[in-house]
């Protein structure tokens, strides 16, 4: 009997770091690849920033609104932040929301047209 209950809990703590696994793989993904799409089109408007960051939340099938972030311009800094809330299965039939916060600051180098 011992023997099925400690069974059970690795199953349980198995299950949780599978699906917290998933959730802070995506998270940091996107992270990376915002960050990737602000450096190598700094010269892009901030419009088409946005565009381009709800493109990649769309890919990482991350619950990003266009009212959850912002994309600013501070001199040869272009500032992206904003946060979002997604839910994590840590045990079958029990979610917890989790609140993910990003930031990207990239410099750029470049003559902004």
């Amino acid at each position: 009997m011992k023997a099925l209950l400690k069974l059970a809990i690795v199953a349980l703590l198995a299950n949780a770091t599978w699906h917290l696994w998933g959730v802070y793989s995506a998270h940091f993904k996107f992270k990376d690849a915002a960050q990737s799409a602000m450096q190598y089109n700094t010269e892009k408007t901030e419009q088409e920033q946005r565009a381009r960051i709800l493109e990649l939340a769309e890919q990482y099938d991350l619950p990003v609104t266009d009212a959850s972030f912002t994309v600013r311009r501070q001199d040869n800094h272009v500032i992206a932040e904003g946060s979002y809330t997604r839910p994590v299965e840590l045990l079958p039939g029990f979610t917890y929301p989790m609140k993910f916060n990003w930031n990207v600051d990239v410099i750029s180098m470049g003559i902004r047209r």
